[in-house]
C-alpha cells in the first residue's frame, strides 16, 4: 500500500486503520512478522498473518524459495521478495533495461527467514517476475550501492511449479520449506556522474584528485613548469576514482601555488559525456615548525634519516612468496645490482667434526609492482629448508624527494614443504575456451589461502597449503578478466556464478594434512549444473548437514569444557 496502515493496541486486541481505499476483487494480507510478542517472556508470534479479500475468493497459491549471497554462497536473511504480475503493465523492461523495481510497487511481498528460506503465500495462478531486495534503510525502496539486489531471469507461475514440503522447524521456531527457486543477491554499482569532486595537495610534490565515478577518462593534465615525464601517476583505489600525481622534481622548483589544467570527460545534467576543461590552482604551505630549545636527544632525533620503507617478510618464508617493499614516495633511482642476497649453508664432513659455514651469492629479481607504483617485489630462486641473508647497502634506493635509504639487513629461512599439503586438480572445462578462477579458502571464515587465475582444461598443482579444512571455491570467469564480476539489475545481468567443489563424501571441504598430496578430478559441467529444483534441494541438504555438524561440534566442545572444569574442581 502507498499509505502504511496505523496499528493501535486496545486491551488484548489490535486495531488496524487502513489509510487508503481498497481495490475490488483483490486479496490483502496483513503480515505482522515478529512484532507481536507475549506479555510474559516476550516470545514472538512468528508468521502471524491476517488475510482478507474484497472479492469472492482469496488468492491461495504458494511458492517457496531461497535467497543467498552470490559471492559467498551463504544464506541471505530477512530479504524482501517482490512479485510482479508479468501480465500487467507494471513490468518495465525495454531494450534489455529493467526499471520495474524503481517505478512500481509489487503485487505481493514475502520475506526470507534467517536461514534464507522464504514462503510466499496468497499468490495468483499467474506468471510473476520475481526480485529480492535487502532494504538496509527499511524504506521499502531499492538504493543501488546500499541494498543488495537479486532477480530471476525467467517468469514463474506458482501453478506450474513442482510440489514441495513445508514443516515447522522446532529448533528455529518457524516454518521452513523445500525451496522451488533460488535468488542470488549482489551489490549493484550505482550510477554516478563523472565529475572531479576534490583536489588537494597534502605535500609539496603530491597532488590528489578524487572523482565521483570510477575509471574517469582523463584526456590531458599538465602543470606549469613540469614536464610530462616528471609526472608519476598512481591509482590509489582499484576503481581508479582516486588518482595521485607525484611530481618528480626538486622541491625548490615547486611554487607554493602550482597552476595547471585538466581536461576530462564529464557528465552533463542528462547523463551525456562531454569534454570538460578546468584550470587548476594547487596550494601548499610548509607547516611552521615550533621553536624549541634543542637538547642532545632532540638533535639526534632531527638528524634521523627521513627515508621510509616498509618490508613485508616473515622470518620463515615459503618458496612461492616474494619480499614486498612499500615506499612512502615513488622511487627515482634503484641500484638493484647492489642488492646482496646470500644463502648460508652449514656443512659437516662427519658427525664428529664441527660445522663449517658456506656462503653462496644468489641472483635476485627486484621489480616494481604492476598495480601499485610505490610497491616493489624481491624474487629469488628460494630453496626449501635453507637460510638466507639479505643486505641492501645505503643509497640503493632514492625517492623523488631526493632521500636515500640507510643500510638494510635481515636474515630469514625458507620453510620445508613437509609441513604443508599439496593439492593436484585435474580440470575439465565446459569448453576448451572456458576460463575459471580457483581459490582455496579457509573452511571456517572463507578467507583466501591460494588463488589461481586463467584456469582452463588441464592439470594444476597447488603447493604449500597449511594443514586444516579448506574449500575449493570456483568462479566461472565468463569474460576472462581474472576477477569475479557482480551483476547489474538495470542491464539484467547476473553475477558470475560461484560454486564450491563437493568431494566424493558429499562434503564441501577437504582436510589438508602435513606432507599429504591430494588429487581431485573437477568436471565443470558437473560443478555448474543448471539451477533447478533438484540442484536447490541438494544444496539445502548440504547446508543443513553442515549446520547440524557445527551444532554437534559446539555441543561436544561444551561437554569437554564441562568435564575439564569438573576435573579441575
Amino acid at each position: 500500500m502507498t499509505k502504511k496502515p496505523v496499528l493501535m493496541v486496545r486491551g488484548k486486541g489490535i486495531r488496524i486503520d487502513l489509510k487508503e481505499e481498497l481495490d475490488s476483487n483483490r486479496t490483502y494480507v496483513l503480515n505482522f512478522g515478529q512484532c507481536v510478542r507475549d506479555n510474559n517472556e516476550g516470545n514472538p508470534y512468528t508468521g502471524l498473518r491476517y488475510v482478507f479479500s474484497t472479492g469472492d475468493y482469496i488468492d491461495s497459491m504458494i511458492m517457496s524459495g531461497y535467497t543467498a549471497n552470490a559471492q559467498t554462497g551463504d544464506s541471505a536473511s530477512n530479504v524482501f521478495i517482490y512479485f510482479y504480475e508479468a501480465l500487467s503493465d507494471s513490468v518495465e523492461i525495454h531494450d534489455g533495461y529493467d526499471s520495474t523495481i524503481f517505478l512500481h510497487k509489487p503485487q505481493n511481498v514475502a520475506r526470507s527467514f534467517p536461514n534464507g528460506i522464504f514462503i510466499a503465500e496468497n499468490l495468483k495462478p499467474v506468471p510473476y517476475r520475481i526480485y529480492a531486495l535487502e532494504d538496509k534503510n527499511s524504506n521499502m525502496q531499492y538504493e543501488p550501492g546500499v541494498d543488495k539486489i537479486g532477480f530471476l531471469d525467467s517468469i514463474y507461475n506458482p501453478a506450474d511449479m513442482p510440489s514441495f514440503d513445508m514443516w515447522y522447524d522446532t529448533s528455529r521456531k518457524y516454518m521452513v520449506a523445500d525451496p522451488q527457486i533460488m535468488i542470488n543477491m549482489f551489490m549493484d554499482t550505482p550510477f554516478k556522474r563523472h565529475n572531479l569532486t576534490t583536489k588537494s595537495r597534502p605535500a609539496r610534490n603530491k597532488l590528489i584528485f578524487e572523482f565521483l565515478a570510477p575509471y574517469p577518462q582523463i584526456d590531458t593534465i599538465r602543470f606549469d613548469g613540469i614536464e610530462p615525464s616528471e609526472i608519476i601517476t598512481e591509482y590509489a583505489t582499484p576503481r581508479h576514482d582516486t588518482i595521485i600525481y607525484w611530481l618528480d622534481v626538486p622541491a625548490d622548483r615547486l611554487p607554493d601555488t602550482l597552476k595547471g589544467r585538466i581536461v576530462y570527460q564529464k557528465h552533463d545534467s542528462v547523463g551525456q559525456l562531454y569534454t570538460h576543461g578546468e584550470d587548476l590552482k594547487m596550494y601548499y604551505r610548509t607547516p611552521p615548525q615550533p621553536k624549541q630549545k634543542q637538547t642532545k636527544d632532540d638533535k639526534e632525533e632531527v638528524e634521523k634519516n627521513p627515508f621510509k620503507v616498509k618490508v613485508t617478510a616473515d622470518k620463515i618464508l615459503i618458496p612461492e612468496k616474494d619480499i614486498l617493499f612499500s615506499f612512502d614516495y615513488p622511487l627515482r633511482h634503484v641500484d638493484s645490482n647492489s642488492i646482496l642476497l646470500e644463502k648460508i649453508t652449514e656443512e659437516r664432513a662427519s658427525v664428529a667434526q664441527e660445522a663449517t659455514t658456506k656462503v653462496t651469492e644468489v641472483k635476485v629479481d627486484f621489480k616494481q609492482d604492476t598495480l601499485y607504483t610505490r610497491d616493489w617485489r624481491l624474487k629469488a630462486d628460494w630453496k626449501p629448508d635453507e637460510k638466507y641473508k639479505l643486505t641492501i647497502p645505503a643509497g640503493v634506493f632514492e625517492n623523488i624527494m631526493g632521500e636515500k635509504n640507510d643500510t638494510l639487513q635481515t636474515e630469514f629461512s625458507i620453510d620445508t614443504p613437509d609441513k604443508y599439503s599439496t593439492i593436484i586438480l585435474n580440470i575439465t572445462g565446459k569448453t576448451p575456451e572456458s576460463k575459471y578462477i580457483i581459490e582455496l579458502v579457509n573452511e571456517q571464515n572463507k578467507r583466501p589461502i591460494k588463488e589461481l587465475k586463467d584456469v582452463s582444461t588441464g592439470t594444476y598443482t597447488i603447493q604449500y597449503i597449511p594443514a586444516g579444512d579448506v574449500m575449493i571455491k570456483i568462479t566461472e570467469d565468463l569474460n576472462g578478466n581474472g576477477k569475479w564480476d557482480e551483476g547489474s539489475l538495470i542491464e539484467r545481468r547476473q553475477s558470475e556464478r560461484i560454486e564450491f567443489f563437493i568431494n566424493d563424501d558429499g562434503k564441501n571441504y577437504i582436510t589438508a594434512k602435513e606432507n599429504w598430496e591430494l588429487t581431485f578430478d573437477i568436471d565443470m559441467n558437473k560443478i555448474f549444473t543448471p539451477v533447478n529444483f533438484e540442484y536447490i534441494q541438494q544444496k539445502m541438504l548440504r547446508l543443513e548437514e553442515a549446520r547440524r555438524q557445527r551444532i554437534a561440534e559446539e555441543l561436544l566442545e561444551k561437554e569437554k569444557e564441562k568435564q575439564q572444569s569438573q576435573h579441575n574442581h
